[in-house]
């Protein structure tokens, strides 16, 4: 079997096509079984030279083995375990109310409604690329079905007014993204990488125009959502919960961050400006007193 066949039977039974194109163009005469993990791991400086590793992790090394183990689940070829890459992982700053506010006013219409979804809902770039007008979106009862997860659950999540009126705004357009026989139509149906030049445009458009914006990811919307639903006083329980967290130490470790402000303290003895001014008040009444 070759690898273009192996990604044929992947994409009919539903999966993913992210990444896909690149990786089988690369192995279009390679059969499966001369697929060494040794390899592949060759084959991702070449198709993304000069990245770094995570990128390499998650645009060839996962989509390749996850083809290739999808046909051994079928017994049509043998599973392949492949050691990722190092890298060195940053801390992700998460999206607030004035970063998102700020790139709304620069960001074009399937960019907006893509931040809009990705920062209400936490869910990920590639589970929002995935959703379906018809199955997914329901605007009456203000829903977006979330499926096909990293943990392979799916969930229903709320869908607040902002992420509601940008996708509503949103052309219908009808594209054949092939799985199977199926013609999905997708809200979010252009390529990724074009999507997400299209998010690189718009970030550095909102840089040039505003001194100090931060160049921020799709996935610091995730991270948006966890930190903003704890600092609004959600419990870490709930608001994992609603965002797709079955690992609440997980959410607390990796997606909530902490406040950097270090006169926060000031609010056990109440505001600063509030302390200041019953302290004023205090100081003239003793005066008074005495």
């Amino acid at each position: 079997m070759t690898f273009p066949q192996a990604v044929a039977l992947y994409l009919k039974a539903g999966k993913s096509d992210n990444y896909l194109g690149k990786i089988e163009d690369y192995w279009k005469d390679a059969k499966v079984k001369d697929m060494t993990a040794g390899a592949i791991k060759q084959s991702a400086p070449v198709l993304y030279p000069g990245c770094s590793g995570a990128t390499w992790n998650r645009q060839v090394i996962t989509p390749t083995q996850a083809v290739i183990n999808h046909c051994a689940e079928l017994e049509k070829c043998a599973f392949v375990r492949i050691k990722r890459f190092d890298f060195d992982e940053t801390v992700k700053t998460p999206v607030d109310q004035l970063w998102l506010d700020t790139f709304l006013l620069y960001a074009r219409p399937v960019i907006k409604a893509l931040v809009l979804v990705m920062y209400a809902t936490a869910c990920r770039f590639c589970e929002a690329h995935r959703l379906n007008w018809k199955t997914d979106i329901d605007f009456a009862r203000r829903t977006i079905k979330i499926r096909d997860t990293k943990t392979g659950k799916q969930r229903t999540a709320h869908m607040p007014q902002p992420a509601l009126v940008a996708l509503a705004n949103l052309p219908r357009e009808r594209q054949p993204y092939t799985q199977g026989n199926a013609y999905l139509e997708r809200p979010f149906w252009r390529s990724e990488s074009t999507l997400r030049n299209y998010w690189d445009q718009d970030v550095a458009k909102a840089a040039e125009a505003e001194p100090g914006f931060e160049r921020l990811t799709f996935h610091c919307c995730r991270h948006g959502f966890a930190t903003t639903m704890l600092r609004k006083g959600t419990d870490p329980k709930t608001a994992a919960h609603l965002g797709g967290w079955d690992d609440i130490a997980l959410f607390m470790e990796t997606y909530a961050h902490a406040m950097q402000d270090p006169t926060l303290t000031d609010k056990l003895f109440g505001t600063e400006l509030t302390q200041a001014e019953e302290h004023n008040e205090q100081n003239q009444q003793l005066t008074k007193k005495r």
